[in-house]
């Protein structure tokens, strides 16, 4: 659902911004485009995680297994 667009700022730390930047860089987007994805992304995760369901992120050629976890 796309409306009306709004402004606003954003206070980050040097750390933040370089890393905004170089996901930015790295995917050929904006970081507006960056942040965007990052909000979709967290909703999704957010209401999987509503639902009762666990996320794992799994690392196959070392087999760890790693639970995600929102604070």
């Amino acid at each position: 659902m796309v409306g009306v667009k709004k402004t606003m700022t954003l206070n980050l730390s040097e750390e933040e911004m370089n890393s905004l930047d170089q996901l930015a860089l790295r995917n050929d987007i904006s970081k507006t485009a960056v942040i965007r994805k990052a909000i979709q992304i967290y909703l999704i995760l957010e209401k999987r995680m509503q639902r009762g369901e666990h996320i794992f992120v799994e690392d196959e050629l070392h087999q760890i297994k790693v639970e995600l976890l929102l604070v």
